[in-house]
């Protein structure tokens, strides 16, 4: 028997805010990052991104600079804390009523992100979302590397991974629904049966106007 699967970006999407930018400062703030340029270098990157036009190897290189000499457990317990201190308090109430909804329901959820999947899976057991996939950094040393392992979940990336996901499954999906907010999830979009964008960035909402799909207005909790 077939069923839906939900499929949700988290960036701008899930959360009113991105993750990794909230990560660097939280590490600004631990003292882990100290050089004082390095927030502005990441929202230059990030402007990149926002445009369809980050290198993704090039950002990943030095986004993992700051972690390159720290253990992996010290990092994954770092991202426990950032979790819950800055980036759980982003998360958009509408999101939350749908993921609730979702649960009672029964329904598969899957979060897929181009930020580093020792994020990614932390924020998706938080949300109770039931599966997750992010960028996979290959460890060395007992270090997270600059290195990504397998294909990364961005762009095209996402459809090659929850792909393979898929073909790993004993279910069938036949409906995958898809929520993102940004124009470097259009190959999902148009992979996914039925696409929703999420206060989309104006190149995405171009997209959705032509295709007809819903558009969702979103607010933080703050403007509620």
């Amino acid at each position: 028997m077939s069923q839906p699967l939900y499929i949700f970006d988290l960036d701008e999407t899930l959360i009113s805010a991105d993750s990794a930018i909230l990560w660097h400062q939280f590490l600004v703030t631990k003292g882990i990052i100290t050089d004082p340029e390095f927030l502005t270098e990441d929202q230059r990157l990030m402007t990149l991104y926002s445009a369809g036009k980050l290198d993704m190897p090039e950002y990943l290189n030095f986004s993992m600079a700051p972690l390159a000499q720290i253990p992996k457990e010290q990092v994954d317990s770092l991202v426990d804390e950032c979790v819950e201190k800055y980036i759980m308090p982003m998360v958009f109430p509408q999101a939350l009523q749908l993921l609730a909804q979702l649960k009672q329901d029964n329904i598969t959820t899957v979060l897929i992100s181009a930020t580093v999947s020792f994020i990614v899976k932390k924020v998706a057991k938080q949300l109770g979302i039931d599966h997750a996939m992010g960028i996979d950094m290959l460890v060395e040393d007992g270090c997270y590397s600059a290195n990504i392992l397998g294909v990364a979940s961005y762009r095209e990336g996402k459809v090659t991974r929850l792909e393979s996901w898929l073909a790993e499954q004993t279910e069938i999906f036949t409906d995958t629904y898809f929520y993102t907010d940004s124009i470097n999830d259009l190959p999902l979009c148009e992979f996914s049966q039925y696409p929703h964008v999420v206060n989309p960035c104006p190149q995405l909402a171009r997209h959705a106007q032509a295709q007809h799909w819903p558009q969702l207005a979103w607010s933080p909790l703050t403007e509620q």
